[in-house]
């Protein structure tokens, strides 16, 4: 099977036809890594590059990130399996006091599109968690999202912890959501912003040093 159908099935968001190629892919002998690279990873790219050209949106974003995750599912045991290394690790939330998850998930899943493995905290994550998620995982980024204005301060707050802690590794953060802005990024000693998934990636890849 050609890879290239895969990659634009992924591309359009049929996320039916992207399990079953996949499988199909798996059977003809592809490689799960050749899967991932080749036809899901490109995919994805290809889906941030029409996002940034106008030409997408975030229903198309959400749409083809479904679809790749649930290609993932079919992959991730074997990749477990393989000596399959993930381009970094993020651990992701949605800070302490903040219920609003569907940016940080979208985030999460186009990061995850894009060849990173990603840790999702989930929504109402106090700062403490996230320093432990990064101990436990040696996460080279952590990714902290809000909605509120009013869990702004809380963004602040995690950062502030994220710092202080005895990490591993030198974790990189980056900051998102409605309220939030490169200017308030920098003030909080956050290492960058991104004001949508497309972004999110984009800036992850420069913040592990990355093209």
């Amino acid at each position: 099977m050609d890879l290239s159908i895969l990659r634009q099935a992924l591309i359009e968001g049929d996320d039916k036809t992207v399990a079953d190629l996949t499988q199909r892919a798996l059977d003809e002998d592809h490689s799960a890594e050749t899967i991932l690279s080749d036809a899901l990873i490109s995919g994805m790219e290809k889906v941030g590059e029409l996002f940034e050209q106008g030409e997408y949106f975030v229903p198309e974003l959400l749409l083809a990130a479904r679809a790749m995750q649930g290609a993932m599912e079919v992959l991730r045991p074997l990749l477990a399996a393989s000596d399959y290394q993930p381009m970094g690790k993020v651990v992701m939330g949605t800070v302490q006091g903040d219920l609003h998850d569907i940016g940080k998930k979208l985030v999460a899943m186009m990061l995850e599109g894009s060849g990173f493995e990603v840790i999702d905290l989930g929504t109402d994550v106090p700062p403490e968690r996230f320093v432990e998620a990064v101990e436990e995982s040696g996460a080279q980024l952590v990714g902290l999202s809000a909605l509120l204005t009013t869990t702004i301060p809380a963004m602040e707050t995690t950062v502030g912890v994220l710092r202080e802690a005895e990490l591993p590794t030198q974790v990189k953060i980056m900051v998102g959501g409605a309220p939030v802005t490169s200017t308030f990024a920098q003030d909080i000693g956050a290492d960058g912003y991104a004001p949508d998934a497309s972004n999110a990636v984009a800036l992850a890849r420069r913040l592990i040093g990355l093209r």
